[in-house]
């Protein structure tokens, strides 16, 4: 019977850490201001200008919304994977550092969807 009790309190324990990873975060107005900064930024990126002040600025402010995001706790980790395929996109730009045009505006094309997306995410909660 102990052994049972044991078994049971171990899949409780672990079982509210899964259902933890599933709660949805709420409305938050920072979360809100730093992607749509974040999506403008994207929206005046030219591309007949060096690219790499531009790409870091739009890292920083990535880089912001996660910082932000990962102090207001374990419960914003929705919003964090939400960002992921910008942060990723973005990393690769930066690591490559200028290329050419058209990269450039592929890039900056794939940025404007997934900052879409991400939008409707964060800002769509409650």
């Amino acid at each position: 019977m102990k052994f049972i009790s044991a078994i049971l309190v171990s899949v409780l324990i672990s079982g509210c850490a899964t259902v933890q990873s599933w709660i949805p975060s709420f409305w938050d107005d920072n979360q809100s201001a730093y992607i749509t900064e974040a999506r403008l930024t994207v929206e005046r990126v030219d591309c007949a200008l060096p690219q790499v002040p531009q790409v870091l600025r739009l890292h920083e402010d990535l880089r912001r919304f996660e910082l932000y995001s990962q102090a207001k706790g374990s419960l914003q980790q929705d919003v964090l994977r939400v960002i992921e395929p910008m942060q990723v996109t973005v990393k690769e730009w930066r690591d490559r550092g200028e290329g050419s045009r058209v990269y450039c505006e592929i890039k900056k094309k794939l940025l404007l969807q997934q900052g879409e997306r991400a939008s409707k995410v964060i800002l769509g909660r409650w």
